[in-house]
């Protein structure tokens, strides 16, 4: 049984084609009813209107003033429902839209911009922004609605978010070309004791090496530089060593050699694709999600 509003749509296309076509048997045969169920619906819609909407003559019927009235506001509500539909069915297809992605700033060094652009050239017709940031200040945007999807790091669960797991990024010590360990396969915390660190905080625990405590190894901070171009130009000038995400390891200077840490050593934190909870995912937000964790 269709509801008041599929009822009343239904009976204005009917009402339009009559007017048109100026005969019950005709619209009929347009629309696909018999003339008799053509008849039925304007009688119901006579009623709906409190008026009659058409002359019976011996030939075909002919609009009275106020189905003259009534024409022009159905057509152009007719004329609304179309553009809307075919609005939904190019948002369904890709055909327009946008995207709004956050990510943290090392997931921009490498994997959300190729990530944008196999979406771009998938569905160039969708308009993409990307908004750069900490994970904290990311997931409140995405909870708040200001985001579709952001790529953040860190622990699971996140409160009022639905995580997908990218990959696990684990940690490389970044040293200058000409270090003493630079040409090491693999390096123990222990073979770092005495060197000096670039960090983005003179907080351990607020960086990246956060895990490090953990294997008692707490490195000595030299200097805090929060951009990642800052921290390589620090380790290439001598002034210190820092940890890089295997993420951006792609994006590292040329001059700089990265040497991972033994596996039980190994800084590792979680990346995910995360969106609001409780939220239908736009038809963009879920294309993109199959791409990032493709």
């Amino acid at each position: 049984m269709p509801d008041a509003h599929e009822l009343s749509s239904g009976l204005l296309r009917v009402f339009v084609e009559v007017a048109r076509l100026g005969s019950f048997t005709a619209a009929g045969s347009r629309l696909g009813y018999t003339q008799s169920a053509i008849s039925r619906q304007i009688s119901a819609l006579e009623d709906e209107a409190g008026t009659p909407l058409f002359d019976r003559l011996p030939r075909g019927v002919r609009p009275t003033e106020p189905g003259r009235r009534l024409l022009a506001h159905a057509e152009a509500v007719l004329d609304r429902l179309e553009a809307a539909r075919r609005e939904l069915a190019d948002l369904r297809e890709l055909a327009t839209g946008r995207l709004r992605v956050g990510a943290f700033a090392t997931a921009d060094a490498s994997l959300v911009p190729k990530a944008i652009a196999a979406f771009r050239a998938a569905h160039p017709a969708v308009t993409v922004t990307l908004t750069e940031g900490y994970t904290p200040g990311l997931a409140r945007q995405l909870r708040e609605g200001a985001l579709d999807v952001a790529v953040i790091s860190g622990e699971s669960p996140f409160e009022g978010l639905d995580l997908r797991k990218i990959c696990d990024d684990t940690m490389l010590v970044a040293l200058p070309a000409g270090h003493r360990l630079a040409r090491r396969r693999r390096l123990r915390l222990v073979d770092l004791a005495d060197e000096e660190w670039i960090a983005g905080s003179d907080r351990p625990e607020d960086t990246l090496m956060s895990s490090c405590l953990a294997h008692g190894f707490r490195p000595r901070i030299g200097f805090v530089a929060r951009d990642w171009l800052a921290k390589q130009g620090f380790v290439v000038a001598g002034v210190g060593i820092t940890l890089i995400p295997s993420i951006a390891a792609e994006s590292v200077r040329p001059d700089i050699s990265l040497v991972p840490l033994h596996p039980d050593e190994v800084p590792v934190r979680g990346v995910y694709a995360a969106t609001p909870a409780g939220v239908a995912l736009s038809p963009a937000t879920r294309a993109f999600l199959a791409i990032v964790n493709d």
